[in-house]
């Protein structure tokens, strides 16, 4: 009986040789797991891009500027001195925080009348802000405990000298699932629409009936364009769906246009498409074609700013999410239903999922040529 398991158990080891890439997968993605876990998610992000908007000029709010930028929480990016210049840059993403420095606040800092500094906050990922009231009223406290003193030290003791009030724009209740579940949609798209086509494409192969489809006088975007329809067509029917769990069953607010919600989802989906697609010309089994959908879901999942916030995590993963499509349909998805963004809001990260789907589409062509060849 020894004997006889052993052989099974040579012959299993030397089949499983011979696979190199499920070795690889079943070794490559608990390094991926371990590496992104350690070193890329943070539960409590640093350097926040954060713009100023001064509207008082004297020597204690730039004791506020400066205890400002020296703190590891936030990276103050820019200073304005327009309202409507720093709502622009918290709609368009380019600061998580404005914080409003108003007319008068030395005037009623020096008459201990405890002015207001409004920090702006958007809160279309809630697990962003978790921390930023407390971190900017401490700084604000050290920096001014600086000037505070001779004549002002009266100011020092008993209640903070500033008042911080936080202001969450775009989900003032903080409400997590107004986060979630637009983000949902675009983790349900890329299980789907990849792992469906890489392993449409990949059965065609075992079960022997690419022949066939290559005796055809199908050109390869035919034949792809073909495999690619009919799940497109799946992509718009979860799409409906979620978004209508999304509105009637979350009370997810929908501030911006349904027409272009669904355009640039489909894009994402077709873009989808063509990487499983891809890995199709790529996996030799249904089982790799599926190990490698998986090995492309779990930065996907963690890196695209889904779970996690982007921004808190190091250069290199943001790089990493960068090239992610993911990414850049949650910021559209949840940038069109939350801030009401319009096509000229859209257009940057629409022109990047764009450039993806003609990489992504080039490359499965010419691999597919290569199969026929």
């Amino acid at each position: 009986m020894i004997e006889r398991i052993l052989a099974v158990m040579i012959k299993e080891v030397l089949q499983m040789a011979r696979d190199r890439l499920t070795i690889g997968m079943m070794f490559g993605i608990p390094i991926v797991q371990l590496l992104l876990f350690g070193y890329a998610i943070n539960g409590d992000p640093r350097h926040l891009p954060l713009a100023i908007e001064m509207n008082d000029h004297s020597a204690l709010t730039r004791s506020v500027d400066a205890a400002l930028r020296n703190t590891t929480y936030f990276d103050v990016t820019q200073v304005v001195d327009r309202h409507d210049e720093a709502d622009r840059l918290v709609r368009d993403g380019t600061v998580q925080f404005v914080v409003t420095i108003p007319q008068d606040f030395t005037r009623d800092l020096v008459r201990g009348e405890r002015p207001q500094l409004l920090v702006t906050a958007d809160a279309t990922d809630p697990s962003a802000t978790g921390n930023a009231l407390a971190a900017i009223s401490q700084a604000v406290q050290t920096g001014l405990a600086h000037d505070l003193i001779g004549p002002l030290g009266s100011l020092q003791p008993g209640q903070a000298p500033v008042d911080v009030v936080l202001h969450r724009s775009y989900n003032p209740e903080g409400i997590t699932s107004y986060n979630i579940v637009p983000g949902l949609l675009g983790v349900v798209l890329s299980i789907t629409m990849v792992m469906m086509t890489a392993m449409a494409v990949t059965r065609e192969t075992e079960q022997g009936t690419m022949e066939n489809l290559l005796a055809m006088p199908l050109r390869p975007v035919e034949v792809m364009v073909g495999k690619i329809a009919p799940y497109l067509f799946i992509g718009f029917i979860q799409t409906l769906v979620i978004l209508g769990f999304a509105t009637f069953l979350f009370h997810v607010p929908f501030a911006g246009s349904p027409v272009l919600a669904i355009l640039v989802t489909l894009l994402f989906a077709t873009v989808s498409l063509a990487l499983g697609f891809t890995l199709s010309t790529i996996a030799q089994t249904q089982l790799q074609a599926m190990q490698m959908s998986f090995f492309y879901m779990l930065p996907s999942i963690l890196l695209s700013g889904f779970l996690f916030p982007f921004r808190g995590m190091p250069g290199w993963a943001q790089a990493i999410g960068e090239a992610i499509p993911v990414t850049h349909f949650l910021r559209l998805i949840r940038g069109i239903l939350l801030k009401g963004w319009g096509v000229a809001d859209s257009l940057p990260h629409m022109a990047v999922l764009a450039l993806m789907l003609l990489v992504l589409g080039s490359v499965a062509i010419l691999r597919y040529r290569d199969t026929i060849g």
